[in-house]
């Protein structure tokens, strides 16, 4: 029995520059129903959205996407999917996300995955829930992302643990398994902070 039901993927409408990141996208896909854990994602059928999404129907998978309204009506959602649910926001598309999973990725993406991604994060530095997040670090990608929330720590803008809920790995296989001991540490609600 697998430790999550459900894992949300947030990745690009965008294939990407090289053919590694669609690759990657499919082997998390594929890994994913194998392991018997369902994917949540956008509900696009194009780029790494579809990419993800085809390669865990293939493997026979459960794929759920959530698409609002607007993106529906161009055309861009995935038929052929276990589910795919229809809301009216981009808002109610990201919290529907995460309420159907136990855990969240981002693959390679642009400003609508990294958005997705740290409102994600915020929620658990916020204690609105306590979910794992990770980042599959395909050829380099997130190493400038890294550096900069390694450096938010520093800076004293962000906490440790709260960095730390931030998994990064750049083997699909390998984030799975750093994704399962969590949390890693005690967290402190943002919240609670005595010094600022």
């Amino acid at each position: 029995m697998p430790k999550f039901r459900r894992i949300c993927v947030f990745c690009g409408s965008s294939a990407g520059a090289h053919p590694a990141y669609r690759d990657a996208a499919r082997t998390v896909g594929s890994l994913l129903a194998q392991q018997g854990i369902g994917l949540v994602y956008g509900g696009g059928n194009v780029g790494l959205m579809g990419a993800v999404a085809d390669a865990a129907l293939a493997a026979g998978g459960e794929v759920i996407g959530v698409i609002p309204e607007h993106l529906e009506q161009h055309e861009l959602a995935h038929r052929g999917l276990s589910e795919l649910r229809v809301v009216r926001s981009m808002h109610e598309r990201k919290a529907l996300m995460a309420d159907l999973s136990e855990a969240c990725i981002a693959l390679p993406g642009g400003l609508g995955t990294l958005e997705e991604l740290f409102e994600v994060a915020t929620w658990t530095q916020l204690g609105i829930h306590a979910k794992p997040l990770g980042l599959l670090d395909v050829r380099g990608y997130y190493q400038l992302l890294v550096k900069f929330l390694d450096s938010a720590v520093e800076e004293r803008f962000l906490l440790a643990e709260h960095r730390a809920l931030i998994q990064v790995a750049d083997d699909p296989a390998a984030l799975l398994a750093r994704l399962e001991p969590f949390p890693p540490v005690q967290l402190r609600n943002w919240l609670d902070r005595r010094e600022r």
